[in-house]
């Protein structure tokens, strides 16, 4: 067991609003985060970012429109979540739960729910419209109604398990969320002890701000303008210090870069400078 050791600075700071120096001198879109009332909305969801992508929710299983994106990356998931459950010294589960946080229209919920290793996916997102083209996509294969079950829920609105999820995945989610620091904490308690915590981000640099607001919102328009907010991006020892003595160990983290006309590829350090994947494990001492 390798444990995360805490820093002298603790926690996600306050959460990364704009970091001192770094901040795009042309990066103008960001306001402060509206009010949100307390009895509709909940610290993770922010209203804009629903609306955003219930604008977006015709085109997600398009794998050529704005979705496209996530479709390349979702083979990398897998791989991801394979090589953490490799990295444990006892064997892996025969048959995996996976709880899918912020599960769009479903590309990783539905993938993740057709493999033989799968009991179960629980996939759950506020967002009315993406989670009805979800529902109506798996409803075209009848195999996967036994395995997987999608909820209009924020991780608040969630009951706790009694017994959490062998894999819990937050997949470029975090990124969209007003409070982050708070948001991790509410979701530690559905990865089972000995389960894994698996999500994908982006760092914040000036090489992602001008990669994905500038190049593939601005100009290449690969992906829908208004999708990112580069205040929001976490950078990966942002992360190992928020988990760092929180009951969490073995921290995993994978760089990945988006090459046109190839895809997503695999590029060690790259976590540095833009989109990564990270996990961590939960403590099997815990209950």
């Amino acid at each position: 067991m390798a444990p995360i050791r805490p820093n002298a600075a603790t926690g996600l700071r306050p959460f990364l609003r704009a970091a001192p120096g770094i901040r795009p001198p042309f990066l103008a879109r960001t306001a402060s985060p509206p009010q949100l009332p307390a009895q509709r909305w909940h610290s993770s969801v922010n209203p804009d970012e629903v609306s955003h992508f219930n604008a977006l929710a015709s085109e997600w299983w398009d794998p050529h429109g704005s979705s496209r994106l996530l479709h390349l990356m979702n083979p990398l998931r897998h791989d991801f979540i394979n090589a953490c459950l490799t990295s444990q010294p006892e064997a892996r589960p025969s048959s995996l739960t996976y709880l899918d946080i912020g599960c769009g229209g479903g590309i990783f919920a539905e993938s993740a729910a057709r493999l033989p290793s799968t009991s179960s996916v629980t996939a759950i997102d506020p967002t009315p419209s993406v989670l009805a083209i979800a529902k109506a996509h798996a409803k075209k294969d009848p195999m996967l109604a036994s395995k997987l079950s999608y909820q209009q829920k924020s991780i608040e609105e969630l009951p706790t398990p009694e017994k959490g999820y062998d894999v819990v995945s937050v997949f470029e989610v975090i990124e969209h969320i007003d409070q982050p620091a708070a948001f991790l904490d509410k979701v530690k308690p559905f990865v089972r002890p000995g389960g894994w915590l698996v999500m994908s981000t982006i760092a914040r640099t000036w090489m992602s701000w001008f990669t994905t607001n500038l190049v593939a919102e601005d100009l290449l328009r690969i992906v829908p303008p208004g999708t990112h907010d580069w205040n929001k991006y976490i950078n990966e020892h942002e992360l190992r210090r928020y988990f760092a003595g929180k009951g969490w160990h073995s921290p995993r983290v994978m760089g990945v870069v988006y090459i046109p006309g190839v895809g997503w590829r695999e590029v060690k350090g790259s976590e540095k400078v833009g989109n990564y994947f990270f996990a961590v494990r939960r403590d099997a001492e815990e209950s």
